[in-house]
Protein backbone atom coordinates (compact mmCIF):
# COMPACT_ATOMS: atom_id res chain seq x y z
CA UNK A 1 0.00 0.00 0.00
CA UNK A 2 0.97 3.98 -0.79
CA UNK A 3 2.09 5.21 2.62
CA UNK A 4 1.42 8.89 3.05
CA UNK A 5 4.08 9.89 5.24
CA UNK A 6 6.21 8.88 1.94
CA UNK A 7 3.70 11.17 -0.40
CA UNK A 8 6.07 12.66 -3.04
CA UNK A 9 5.98 16.41 -3.06
CA UNK A 10 5.43 17.19 -6.81
CA UNK A 11 2.10 15.87 -5.96
CA UNK A 12 -0.84 18.41 -6.05
CA UNK A 13 -3.06 18.05 -3.54
CA UNK A 14 -5.89 16.26 -3.53
CA UNK A 15 -7.28 12.75 -3.02
CA UNK A 16 -5.04 10.81 -5.26
CA UNK A 17 -1.01 10.74 -4.29
CA UNK A 18 1.72 8.93 -5.46
CA UNK A 19 4.52 8.17 -2.90
CA UNK A 20 8.57 7.86 -3.27
CA UNK A 21 8.12 3.86 -3.78
CA UNK A 22 7.31 4.49 -7.66
CA UNK A 23 9.56 3.21 -10.12
CA UNK A 24 8.69 5.18 -13.01
CA UNK A 25 7.31 2.04 -15.01
CA UNK A 26 4.33 4.54 -17.10
CA UNK A 27 1.23 2.40 -15.86
CA UNK A 28 -0.32 5.20 -14.54
CA UNK A 29 0.05 7.71 -17.38
CA UNK A 30 -1.08 4.74 -19.64
CA UNK A 31 -3.76 4.22 -17.72
CA UNK A 32 -4.82 7.94 -16.60
CA UNK A 33 -2.80 10.82 -18.30
CA UNK A 34 -5.48 13.12 -17.14
CA UNK A 35 -4.28 12.97 -13.65
CA UNK A 36 -0.72 11.11 -13.80
CA UNK A 37 2.35 13.52 -15.16
CA UNK A 38 6.15 12.51 -15.14
CA UNK A 39 9.14 14.11 -13.26
CA UNK A 40 12.83 13.56 -13.51
CA UNK A 41 12.25 9.12 -12.26
CA UNK A 42 8.87 8.84 -11.01
CA UNK A 43 5.21 9.37 -11.58
CA UNK A 44 2.89 12.03 -9.58
CA UNK A 45 -0.68 13.59 -9.45
CA UNK A 46 -0.10 16.55 -12.16
CA UNK A 47 -4.03 17.40 -11.94
CA UNK A 48 -6.84 15.58 -9.10
CA UNK A 49 -9.37 13.80 -11.10
CA UNK A 50 -12.29 16.29 -12.42
CA UNK A 51 -14.89 14.33 -12.90
CA UNK A 52 -16.35 10.65 -12.61
CA UNK A 53 -14.30 9.44 -16.11
CA UNK A 54 -11.21 10.73 -14.63
CA UNK A 55 -11.87 9.20 -10.94
CA UNK A 56 -12.21 5.61 -12.39
CA UNK A 57 -9.50 6.09 -14.81
CA UNK A 58 -6.96 7.04 -11.79
CA UNK A 59 -8.48 4.25 -9.84
CA UNK A 60 -7.62 1.72 -12.49
CA UNK A 61 -4.05 3.36 -12.27
CA UNK A 62 -3.94 2.52 -8.68
CA UNK A 63 -4.77 -1.05 -9.01
CA UNK A 64 -2.90 -1.58 -12.20
CA UNK A 65 0.63 -0.22 -10.34
CA UNK A 66 2.81 -2.82 -9.95
CA UNK A 67 4.29 -1.50 -6.55
CA UNK A 68 1.24 -0.14 -4.98
CA UNK A 69 2.97 3.51 -5.12
CA UNK A 70 -0.72 5.51 -5.49
CA UNK A 71 -2.48 5.97 -2.44
CA UNK A 72 -5.80 8.09 -2.01
CA UNK A 73 -6.34 10.53 1.37
CA UNK A 74 -9.78 8.52 2.51
CA UNK A 75 -8.97 5.34 1.55
CA UNK A 76 -11.17 5.07 -1.35
CA UNK A 77 -13.17 1.76 -2.72
CA UNK A 78 -11.14 0.34 -5.45
CA UNK A 79 -13.92 -1.82 -6.93
CA UNK A 80 -14.81 0.84 -9.99
CA UNK A 81 -11.30 0.24 -10.67
CA UNK A 82 -11.02 -3.36 -10.62
CA UNK A 83 -14.49 -3.81 -12.24
CA UNK A 84 -12.96 -1.59 -15.37
CA UNK A 85 -10.31 -4.61 -16.30
CA UNK A 86 -9.28 -5.82 -18.50
CA UNK A 87 -10.46 -2.97 -21.29
CA UNK A 88 -11.45 -3.16 -23.97
CA UNK A 89 -9.33 -1.98 -26.42
CA UNK A 90 -10.03 -3.12 -30.07
CA UNK A 91 -12.43 -6.03 -31.12
CA UNK A 92 -11.98 -8.61 -28.77
CA UNK A 93 -8.53 -7.41 -27.60
CA UNK A 94 -7.86 -5.95 -23.80
CA UNK A 95 -5.45 -4.57 -21.40
CA UNK A 96 -5.03 -6.55 -18.46
CA UNK A 97 -3.78 -3.53 -15.97
CA UNK A 98 -2.68 -5.34 -12.79
CA UNK A 99 0.50 -5.39 -14.31
CA UNK A 100 4.06 -7.22 -11.93
CA UNK A 101 6.66 -5.58 -10.27
CA UNK A 102 8.70 -8.32 -11.47
CA UNK A 103 8.15 -7.30 -15.07
CA UNK A 104 8.76 -3.66 -14.30
CA UNK A 105 5.17 -2.57 -14.48
CA UNK A 106 4.99 -4.37 -18.54
CA UNK A 107 1.25 -4.48 -20.30
CA UNK A 108 -0.56 -7.50 -20.78
CA UNK A 109 -2.83 -8.31 -23.30
CA UNK A 110 -5.70 -10.86 -23.19
CA UNK A 111 -7.13 -11.82 -27.35
CA UNK A 112 -10.97 -13.15 -26.58
CA UNK A 113 -11.84 -15.58 -29.53
CA UNK A 114 -14.06 -18.60 -29.95
CA UNK A 115 -11.04 -20.95 -30.41
CA UNK A 116 -9.73 -20.30 -27.23
CA UNK A 117 -8.78 -17.12 -25.44
CA UNK A 118 -4.82 -16.27 -25.46
CA UNK A 119 -2.90 -13.94 -22.84
CA UNK A 120 -0.02 -12.47 -24.12
CA UNK A 121 2.68 -11.82 -21.77
CA UNK A 122 2.02 -12.16 -17.83
CA UNK A 123 0.13 -9.61 -15.47
CA UNK A 124 0.04 -10.01 -11.72
CA UNK A 125 -2.04 -13.04 -10.43
CA UNK A 126 -4.35 -10.54 -8.96
CA UNK A 127 -7.74 -12.73 -7.98
CA UNK A 128 -10.23 -10.19 -9.36
CA UNK A 129 -8.14 -10.57 -12.33
CA UNK A 130 -8.37 -14.18 -12.94
CA UNK A 131 -11.98 -14.17 -11.53
CA UNK A 132 -12.77 -11.55 -14.76
CA UNK A 133 -10.58 -13.65 -17.04
CA UNK A 134 -12.48 -16.84 -16.54
CA UNK A 135 -15.94 -14.76 -16.87
CA UNK A 136 -14.00 -13.60 -20.73
CA UNK A 137 -13.57 -17.42 -21.01
CA UNK A 138 -10.56 -18.21 -19.19
CA UNK A 139 -7.19 -18.87 -20.59
CA UNK A 140 -6.27 -21.39 -23.30
CA UNK A 141 -2.84 -20.13 -24.41
CA UNK A 142 -0.59 -18.08 -22.75
CA UNK A 143 2.24 -16.57 -25.41
CA UNK A 144 5.18 -15.16 -23.77
CA UNK A 145 7.23 -12.78 -25.80
CA UNK A 146 10.00 -12.65 -23.77
CA UNK A 147 11.68 -13.72 -20.71
CA UNK A 148 11.98 -10.59 -18.66
CA UNK A 149 7.63 -10.02 -18.85
CA UNK A 150 6.79 -13.75 -17.44
CA UNK A 151 5.73 -12.41 -14.12
CA UNK A 152 3.33 -14.80 -12.43
CA UNK A 153 2.86 -17.07 -15.67
CA UNK A 154 3.22 -20.18 -13.37
CA UNK A 155 0.18 -18.97 -11.40
CA UNK A 156 -1.92 -18.42 -14.13
CA UNK A 157 -0.98 -21.80 -15.72
CA UNK A 158 -2.13 -23.44 -12.49
CA UNK A 159 -5.48 -21.48 -12.35
CA UNK A 160 -6.37 -22.50 -15.98
CA UNK A 161 -4.46 -25.03 -17.41
CA UNK A 162 -3.14 -23.22 -20.19
CA UNK A 163 -0.55 -23.99 -22.79
CA UNK A 164 2.19 -21.45 -22.30
CA UNK A 165 4.43 -20.97 -25.71
CA UNK A 166 7.42 -19.05 -25.55
CA UNK A 167 10.65 -18.87 -27.96
CA UNK A 168 13.31 -21.88 -26.65
CA UNK A 169 16.43 -19.00 -26.61
CA UNK A 170 14.22 -17.22 -23.93
CA UNK A 171 11.94 -20.19 -22.31
CA UNK A 172 11.91 -20.18 -18.82
CA UNK A 173 10.87 -23.49 -16.54
CA UNK A 174 7.58 -24.89 -16.90
CA UNK A 175 6.99 -23.73 -20.84
CA UNK A 176 5.27 -26.52 -22.42
CA UNK A 177 5.76 -25.16 -26.20
CA UNK A 178 9.30 -23.52 -27.15
CA UNK A 179 9.54 -22.24 -30.40
CA UNK A 180 12.62 -22.73 -32.15
CA UNK A 181 14.80 -21.02 -34.72
CA UNK A 182 13.87 -17.42 -36.70
CA UNK A 183 11.12 -18.12 -39.08
CA UNK A 184 7.42 -17.77 -38.32
CA UNK A 185 5.50 -20.19 -36.95
CA UNK A 186 1.29 -20.45 -37.06
CA UNK A 187 -0.24 -21.44 -33.75
CA UNK A 188 -3.50 -21.25 -35.68
CA UNK A 189 -5.19 -19.12 -38.69
CA UNK A 190 -5.29 -16.42 -36.79
CA UNK A 191 -2.07 -16.55 -34.57
CA UNK A 192 1.70 -16.38 -36.62
CA UNK A 193 4.49 -15.57 -34.01
CA UNK A 194 6.43 -13.78 -35.63
CA UNK A 195 10.72 -14.38 -34.21
CA UNK A 196 12.21 -10.83 -33.66
CA UNK A 197 15.77 -11.65 -32.12
CA UNK A 198 17.57 -8.37 -30.81
CA UNK A 199 16.10 -6.92 -27.32
CA UNK A 200 16.69 -10.89 -26.12
CA UNK A 201 17.83 -13.43 -28.32
CA UNK A 202 14.17 -15.18 -28.09
CA UNK A 203 12.01 -11.87 -28.20
CA UNK A 204 9.32 -13.03 -30.44
CA UNK A 205 6.16 -10.95 -31.34
CA UNK A 206 2.20 -12.48 -32.26
CA UNK A 207 0.45 -11.33 -35.21
CA UNK A 208 -3.50 -11.78 -34.10
CA UNK A 209 -6.06 -11.48 -37.79
CA UNK A 210 -3.50 -9.50 -39.77
CA UNK A 211 -4.10 -6.42 -37.38
CA UNK A 212 -2.90 -6.36 -34.02
CA UNK A 213 0.91 -7.25 -33.04
CA UNK A 214 1.86 -8.00 -29.82
CA UNK A 215 5.27 -6.76 -29.71
CA UNK A 216 6.88 -7.30 -26.10
CA UNK A 217 10.01 -5.36 -25.68
CA UNK A 218 10.45 -5.15 -29.62
CA UNK A 219 8.65 -2.20 -30.64
CA UNK A 220 6.31 0.51 -28.90
CA UNK A 221 4.65 3.68 -29.82
CA UNK A 222 6.21 6.98 -27.90
CA UNK A 223 4.66 9.67 -25.87
CA UNK A 224 5.15 11.82 -29.38
CA UNK A 225 3.12 9.98 -31.91
CA UNK A 226 5.83 7.91 -33.52
CA UNK A 227 7.21 4.08 -33.24
CA UNK A 228 10.22 3.65 -31.03
CA UNK A 229 13.04 1.64 -30.11
CA UNK A 230 15.73 1.88 -27.68
CA UNK A 231 19.64 0.79 -27.78
CA UNK A 232 19.54 1.88 -23.93
CA UNK A 233 17.51 -1.63 -23.38
CA UNK A 234 18.74 -3.73 -26.00
CA UNK A 235 20.39 -6.84 -23.48
CA UNK A 236 21.22 -8.67 -27.10
CA UNK A 237 21.47 -7.31 -30.38
CA UNK A 238 20.92 -4.16 -31.78
CA UNK A 239 21.92 -5.18 -35.33
CA UNK A 240 19.76 -7.83 -34.95
CA UNK A 241 16.53 -5.57 -33.27
CA UNK A 242 17.37 -3.79 -36.58
CA UNK A 243 16.66 -6.81 -39.20
CA UNK A 244 14.17 -7.83 -37.19
CA UNK A 245 12.30 -4.44 -37.60
CA UNK A 246 12.93 -4.51 -41.18
CA UNK A 247 11.33 -7.87 -40.94
CA UNK A 248 7.86 -6.82 -40.06
CA UNK A 249 7.29 -4.78 -43.31
CA UNK A 250 6.38 -7.98 -44.82
CA UNK A 251 3.31 -8.01 -42.58
CA UNK A 252 -0.19 -5.93 -42.18
CA UNK A 253 -1.27 -4.79 -39.09
CA UNK A 254 -3.22 -1.92 -37.40
CA UNK A 255 -2.23 -2.08 -33.90
CA UNK A 256 0.99 -2.46 -31.98
CA UNK A 257 0.40 -3.71 -28.79
CA UNK A 258 3.87 -3.63 -26.33
CA UNK A 259 4.97 -4.68 -22.99
CA UNK A 260 6.66 -1.31 -22.42
CA UNK A 261 5.72 1.85 -23.63
CA UNK A 262 2.65 3.26 -25.61
CA UNK A 263 0.52 1.32 -28.00
CA UNK A 264 -0.07 2.66 -31.37
CA UNK A 265 -2.97 2.48 -33.57
CA UNK A 266 -4.83 2.12 -35.13
CA UNK A 267 -3.26 2.98 -38.71
CA UNK A 268 -3.70 1.53 -42.15
CA UNK A 269 -1.14 -0.89 -42.95
CA UNK A 270 0.22 1.13 -45.44
CA UNK A 271 0.79 3.89 -42.45
CA UNK A 272 2.08 1.10 -40.27
CA UNK A 273 4.70 0.12 -43.09
CA UNK A 274 5.78 4.13 -43.41
CA UNK A 275 6.32 4.61 -39.87
CA UNK A 276 8.42 1.24 -39.50
CA UNK A 277 10.77 2.23 -42.56
CA UNK A 278 11.23 5.34 -40.25
CA UNK A 279 11.99 4.34 -37.23
CA UNK A 280 14.40 1.97 -39.30
CA UNK A 281 15.86 4.68 -40.77
CA UNK A 282 16.94 6.04 -37.46
CA UNK A 283 18.09 2.55 -36.38
CA UNK A 284 20.48 2.49 -38.48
Amino acid sequence: MARLADRLPDNVSGEFYVDSSCIDCDTCRQVAPATFGEASDHAFVHAQPADEVQKRRALMALVSCPTSSIGTLSKLSVAEGVAALPELVTDGVYYCGFAAESSFGASSWLIVRPEGNVLVDSPRAARPLMDRVAELGGVRTMFLTHGDDVADHAKWARRFSCERIMHDADAVFGIEREIAGDDPVALAGDLLVIPVPGHTRGSAALLYRNRVLFTGDHLWGRSDGKLGASRSVCWYSWREQTRSMEKLRDYDFEWVLPGHGRRFGPVTAQAMRSEIDRLVARMK
